[in-house]
């Protein structure tokens, strides 16, 4: 998923601003001056298809953020301070032994599901199982080994060390045996009726607005917010419009003039916060389809992209700050990973340097018509969906780039639903896209090299690799880092993968993530900000619920 621009889009049709700002329903439905009642989330994604099911990215859930206050995880983490310790939820207690392959859990009592059934260690213990047992529900391909549960206690066992998934173990959102039990297959079925520990029920659902509202009883105490309205508006612009006009309340979405165009409209009310995380954007290039499979090719298209424009331009001088090293690694949170012989290594913009480079591996260039080996012209389509404004601008910097060595680009500003799809299956050329973040960089190689979770052309269901990039030595170092039991292995792993990183270019790294997003403080307070970094304030991310248990109304 993006950090991000959410991976989670079942869209179709054309939604206007007005079917939301205009709906009728007033942002406090208390029907006066009291405190606020009601909070109201948007994100760009357009009209949206029913369907509450918590493991499906491209569920309407997943999209719009509401899964997190429906379904909720183990432990919470907080994704801005990776080195801090996880905040206890539905465990209480666990311990990690034998290098990071036993975990065992102590589970909360007292919890009920919103159904009013308790919930159990035995619906902890069913969860993993069920993960264990369905790969579509596992897509990091934890080696899941013997899931015992007794009493109030999980333990698991795994084949290898977790050192690298902890995080991902530890925040796994549990679902209820008696629910799913009955479900035909969790990695496809529509979910309807979302049952979940957490405060919040669904109360309806439109294409347009996802409304839920609080439940009587929790396991803590309630949030001030009685009702969450997650509208999805049909592009960044929208969203943005109903961003400044307070119709929309919280967001994540790209704003090229967002000084003007939103804090402007109410300086004391209108903030954004936006902290990095270790997790980068970039242009993926499809390294199975010819000549493409070329890392010649790849690198001199590395070469003449220009980052700066990206940031500045693209990226509006503040939403995805530029990547700097050319391994790839965002900085200054990963300065310390960077191995010793790139330490000084910065990308520059580098057009005599890349026709070398074409020149040497074959290709020729004549005139403004580049030539692969096989005499054929170089062209290259850059997709993305249409609405993300911020990646349509960075391909056409791209493809004016890309032109300076004779490669001749367009820019396809695709249907989101057929951008997945195409994305999903290979079916591309090249696009802009992101990577996972983490608390080290092995998020972002995995994420981009790993042969695991590697899939061939046309076959979907992909978990990363989106480029179907082929290595054998990033795959065992991937694997070398992961199984370390010091941090000297861990090191020389990662210094492997740098290096092939930066030989076989598989993406070409342009920005760091982030994890921020835009709020409004005039009917709420509590929010998430440099002084109060409790969470990431996107309204995707899982912390999500912990915001809005934070949250009070302003006049309160």
């Amino acid at each position: 998923m993006r950090a991000r621009r959410t991976v989670a889009l079942a869209l179709a049709g054309v939604l206007a601003v007005a079917m939301a700002a205009c709906s009728g329903e007033s942002n406090n439905n208390s029907g006066s001056n009291g405190p606020a009642t009601v909070l109201n989330v948007g994100m760009p994604n357009g009209p949206q298809t029913e369907n509450h099911n918590p493991f499906l990215g491209s569920s309407s859930g997943a999209s719009l953020g509401y899964r997190w206050m429906i379904y909720e995880p183990l432990v919470m983490l907080n994704s801005i301070k990776p080195a801090e310790e996880g905040k206890p939820w539905l465990a209480t207690e666990w311990k990690w032994a034998d290098n990071f392959t036993k975990l065992s859990f102590t589970i909360r009592d007292g919890v009920k599901w919103s159904d009013g059934k308790p919930m159990s260690a035995e619906d902890v213990a069913y969860t993993f199982e069920l993960r264990k047992k369905n790969a579509g529900l596992n897509p990091e391909a934890i080696p899941y080994g013997e899931i015992k549960q007794t009493g109030s206690k999980v333990d698991l066992t795994f084949t290898k060390s977790q050192f690298v998934n902890q995080a991902k173990v530890l925040t796994t959102f549990v679902i209820p045996k008696h629910i799913w039990s009955a479900v035909k297959d969790p990695t496809t079925d529509v979910v309807k009726n979302p049952i979940g520990t957490g405060p919040y029920t669904l109360k309806s659902f439109t294409p347009q607005t996802t409304t839920l509202t609080v439940r009587a009883e929790y396991w803590q105490e309630l949030p001030k917010v009685k009702e969450l309205r997650y509208t999805s508006y049909n592009d960044n612009n929208a969203q943005t419009t109903a961003l400044a006009n307070g119709a929309s309340e919280w967001s994540f979405v790209f704003i090229p003039n967002y000084k003007t165009v939103y804090v402007d409209k109410d300086p004391a009310h209108h903030k954004l916060w936006f902290p990095a995380n270790l997790g980068i954007h970039g242009l993926w290039i499809n390294t199975q389809k010819k000549p493409f499979d070329n890392p010649a090719l790849r690198r001199a298209m590395d070469k003449v992209i220009n980052r700066d424009d990206i940031f500045l331009q693209g990226e509006a001088g503040y939403f995805y700050p530029k990547i700097e090293s050319v391994t790839g690694i965002p900085t200054p949170a990963g300065e310390s990973f960077i191995a010793p012989e790139f330490k000084d290594a910065m990308h520059k913009v580098d057009v005599e340097g890349a026709k070398k480079e074409l020149a040497a591996a074959g290709f020729k260039l004549e005139g403004d018509v580049l030539s692969d080996p096989s005499g054929k012209p170089v062209t290259i389509t850059l997709t993305d969906p249409a609405g993300w404004s911020d990646y349509i601008t960075d391909l056409e910097i791209i493809k004016d780039n890309l032109s300076t060595i004779g490669i001749k680009a367009t820019v396809d500003k695709a249907n989101q639903d057929a951008w997945f799809k195409a994305v999903d299956e290979g079916n591309f050329d090249a696009t802009m896209h992101w990577t996972n973040g983490g608390a080290t960089p092995y998020d972002i190689y995995q994420n981009i090299m790993d042969g695991k979770i590697y899939k061939p052309l046309g076959k979907g269901g992909v978990s990363g690799n989106y480029g179907r990039f082929q290595n054998a030595e990033a795959t065992k170092a991937l694997d070398e880092y992961a199984n370390a039991t010091n941090d000297a292995a861990r090191t020389k792993a990662l210094n492997t993968l740098q290096k092939i990183m930066v030989e076989q270019m598989p993406m070409v790294p342009t920005s760091a993530s982030n994890v921020g997003g835009m709020y409004n403080t005039k009917n709420w307070i509590g929010w998430p900000d440099e002084q109060n970094q409790y969470a990431p304030a996107q309204p995707t991310q899982q912390n999500a619920l912990q915001i809005v248990l934070n949250l009070k109304p302003a006049a309160s």
